[in-house]
C-alpha cells in the first residue's frame, strides 16, 4: 500500500496550505517505516494551517508573519521579512513525522492506536522558542549589543563571505592579520558570538572595511592561519543530495540472550513514557533534540561538566540561568561529570547502561577520543540507540569547516534560497538549521527506537545540520517578491496578505478602495491593521497581522492554547508541545 493511498488510514491532511509539510513528513515516514513491526497499527496524522492559533490564514507565509518568524529573520535588516524557502513547512513536516512515529512506538508498547496532529503555526512557534523566551523574561542582566546588521562580509574582489570561529583567540589573530587592532577586533567579538541568540550582528565598521580591503585569497589565508573558517556565499539554491539521517544496527554478536519487556504505560501517558535518554550536548541542535523527546514523554538526563554548562550564564539571565539555555533544557535532570577523567566517563557508562538513547553533538572524533563511541557503549548496552549530530557529517570531506548554523546555510543552498532575488545572498541570522537539525536528530532517534522494536538490536543514528538543510524545499532560481508579497505598513503596524489574497491582487485593491494593485500599499496606511483584516476577511481574502513584538505574544488570546505564559518555575513564555495525541475511535 502506498503511504498516501486513499483510505489507507496512514495520512489525513486537513488544510491545503500544508501540502509542502505533508510532502516532507512523507519523505521522513517513508524512511522511518521500513522496520515497522507487524501489527503495530498504522499512524493517523493530520497537519493543519493555524491549528490551535487563532489566525485567519494558515499557510507558510501567514504562519511566519503571525508567529514572529518574519520579525526574527528580519531583525538584521531592520524590518520583518519572509523566509522564501518552505522553512516552516519543513519544520512542521518533521513534527508530523515525529508525532506519527511516537504514536507507533506507544502502540508497540501496548497503547491503543493514536491519532496525532500538528500545524504550521505550531511549527513556526517552535522555531522562535529561544527568541520568545528572551523577549518575555525579566532579565537580571543587560542585553548584549543589538541593532541591525548581517555577519556576511564582502572582500575587495566583491566576493561575499561568511566567517566562523568559536575561539576568541582565533578571532583576534584573524583580524590582526588583516590589520585590525586587537581592541577594535575585541569590540566585534560579543555581537559576533551573540548573533546565535539575537539574530543580529552589528559589527564595528572597521572590521567590514578590513575585509573589503583584501581579496578573497588573502582573507582565506588569514582564516587558515588562525583556524577561522571562511566560506564563499554563492547564488546557488541547490540542495545537497543527502539522506536526513543514517542508521546502522549494532553488531549481532552483542545481542543479549533475552530482554525484559517494558511495563505497559498508563492509558493517558505521553507516547515516549518510560523511554530514558542520556544527553551530552551544547548550543541548540543537540539540546533541542532532547527537548523534543522530553516533550514527547521521555525522561532526559543531561550530562554537564563540573559547575554546569557554561551556556547557563549567557545573557539574558533570569532566576540565575540563561533563559535561552533554559528554554531548551527545562525539565531535564542533570548529572555533572568531567569526561576528561576516567571517573567521568564511567559515570556516563553507568547512565547509558540503563538508558534507551545516548545523544550528543560533540565535535567529530571526540567520541572515539573519549572512548564513548557507539562501539564502546554498545558493549555496555546492546539495545542502546546511539545518536550523534554534527555540522556536515562526511559530506564535505575529512576537514570540514566549523559545523555551525550559518555555514550550514551556505553549503546547504539556503543562504540564497531564503532571500529574494533582489537581495544579495546571506544566511539568515535566525538559527534556521540549528532548529531544523535538532528536529531531524530527534526523528532519527525515534526511527532508531522503532527499528529496535523490530530487531531487538540497538543502533547508531547520525544526522547533521547539512542533512537537515537538504530537506527544505526551495525555489530555483531564486524567488522574486512582488510588492504585495512583502509585509505591508498600515496605520498602526504591518499586514501580510494571505495566500488567496496574494493571488487576487485586483480583488484586494477593490476591497481596500485602491485604484489598482499598484496603489494598495499606499491605501493600507490609512487605516489600522485590525480594520483591514476585518475587511479582507469579509471579502474572502483572509490575511494576518505581522508579529513585531514577541514579548506581547504570550498574552494574546489567539495564542492561549499554543503558548505557555511565564510562571514561577519558568519565568518566560514558551511554545506548548506542538502535537495533539488522542485515541483513535474509528477503528
Amino acid at each position: 500500500m502506498s503511504l498516501f493511498e486513499e483510505g489507507g488510514g496512514v495520512v489525513e491532511v486537513v488544510d491545503g496550505p500544508a501540502r509542502a509539510a505533508r510532502e516532507v513528513a512523507g519523505v521522513l515516514l517513508s524512511r522511518t517505516l521500513g522496520p515497522l513491526p507487524e501489527g503495530a497499527g498504522s499512524p493517523v496524522w493530520t497537519i493543519g494551517g493555524a491549528g490551535p492559533v487563532g489566525i485567519d490564514a494558515g499557510d507558510e507565509r501567514a504562519a511566519q508573519a503571525a508567529c514572529g518568524v518574519m520579525a526574527v529573520h528580519g531583525r538584521a535588516g531592520g524590518a520583518p521579512a519572509p523566509l522564501l524557502a518552505e522553512y516552516v513547512s519543513t519544520v512542521t513536516g518533521v513534527l508530523a513525522a515525529q508525532g506519527a512515529t511516537a504514536a507507533l512506538l506507544a502502540r508497540a508498547h501496548g497503547r491503543a492506536p493514536l491519532r496525532t496532529g500538528t500545524s504550521l503555526a505550531q511549527g513556526a512557534l517552535l522555531t522562535v522558542t529561544q527568541y520568545l523566551a528572551a523577549a518575555t523574561a525579566e532579565s537580571d542582566d543587560p542585553a548584549p549589543p543589538s541593532g541591525p546588521g548581517l555577519a556576511t562580509l564582502v572582500t575587495a574582489d566583491a566576493v561575499r563571505v561568511e566567517i566562523e570561529t568559536l575561539d576568541p583567540t582565533a578571532w583576534a589573530g584573524f583580524w590582526r592579520r588583516l590589520g585590525v587592532p586587537s581592541r577594535t577586533a575585541g569590540h566585534g567579538w560579543l555581537p559576533f558570538q551573540s548573533r546565535f541568540g539575537t539574530a543580529v550582528c552589528p559589527l564595528p565598521p572597521e572590521l567590514r572595511a578590513a575585509v573589503a580591503a583584501h581579496p578573497l585569497e588573502a582573507v582565506r589565508h588569514a582564516g587558515a592561519a588562525h583556524g577561522v573558517s571562511v566560506v564563499e556565499v554563492g547564488e546557488s539554491t541547490t540542495a545537497p543530495v543527502l539522506a536526513p539521517w543514517t542508521l546502522e544496527p549494532a553488531p549481532l554478536s552483542l545481542l543479549p540472550p533475552h530482554r525484559v519487556p517494558a511495563a505497559a504505560p498508563e492509558a493517558d501517558a505521553l507516547p515516549l513514557a518510560g523511554v530514558r535518554v542520556v544527553e551530552s550536548a551544547r548550543r541548540v541542535q543537540g539540546p533541542l533534540a532532547g527537548h523534543v523527546l522530553r516533550m514527547l514523554g521521555a525522561d532526559v538526563v543531561r550530562v554537564e561538566p563540573p559547575g554546569g554548562d557554561p551556556q547557563r550564564a549567557l545573557p539574558p539571565v533570569a532566576g540565575g540561568c540563561s533563559v535561552r539555555f533554559s528554554a531548551l533544557n527545562h525539565g531535564k535532570s542533570v548529572v555533572e561529570a568531567d569526561l576528561t577523567t576516567r571517573q567521568g566517563r564511567d559515570t556516563v557508562g553507568e547512565l547509558v547502561s540503563g538508558a534507551d538513547v545516548f545523544l550528543h553533538n560533540w565535535a567529530p572524533g571526540k567520541d572515539r577520543d573519549l572512548g564513548l563511541d557507539a562501539a564502546a557503549l554498545h558493549t555496555l548496552n546492546p539495545r542502546l540507540v546511539y545518536a550523534s549530530a554534527s555540522g556536515f557529517g562526511t559530506a564535505l570531506g575529512p576537514v570540514p569547516p566549523i559545523g555551525t548554523d550559518y555555514l550550514a546555510q551556505v553549503h546547504g543552498g539556503l543562504a540564497a534560497a531564503l532571500r529574494p532575488s533582489d537581495e544579495p545572498p546571506a544566511p539568515s541570522l535566525m538559527t534556521v538549521t540549528d532548529v531544523l537539525g535538532g528536529l531531524v536528530l530527534a526523528q532519527a532517534v525515534l526511527a532508531g527506537l522503532l527499528a529496535r522494536e523490530a530487531t531487538h538490536r540497538g543502533c547508531r543514528v547520525s544526522s547533521s545540520l547539512l542533512s537537515a538543510a537538504a530537506l527544505v524545499p526551495r525555489p530555483a532560481p531564486r524567488a522574486a517578491l512582488a510588492p504585495l508579497d512583502r509585509p505591508l505598513p498600515t496605520a498602526d503596524g504591518l499586514l501580510c496578505l494571505g495566500a488567496e489574497a496574494r493571488t487576487r491582487p485586483r480583488e484586494v485593491a477593490g476591497t481596500v478602495g485602491a485604484g489598482g494593485p499598484e496603489t494598495v500599499a499606499r491605501r493600507l496606511r490609512d487605516r489600522t491593521t485590525e480594520e483591514w483584516l476585518t475587511a479582507l476577511r469579509t471579502a474572502g481574502l483572509p490575511s494576518v497581522a505581522v508579529r513585531t513584538d514577541l514579548a506581547a505574544l504570550a498574552a494574546e488570546p489567539a495564542f492561549a492554547r499554543a503558548v505557555l505564559p511565564p510562571d514561577a518555575h519558568q519565568p518566560y513564555a514558551r511554545p506548548a508541545a506542538p502535537w495533539s495525541f488522542t485515541e483513535q475511535t474509528d477503528r
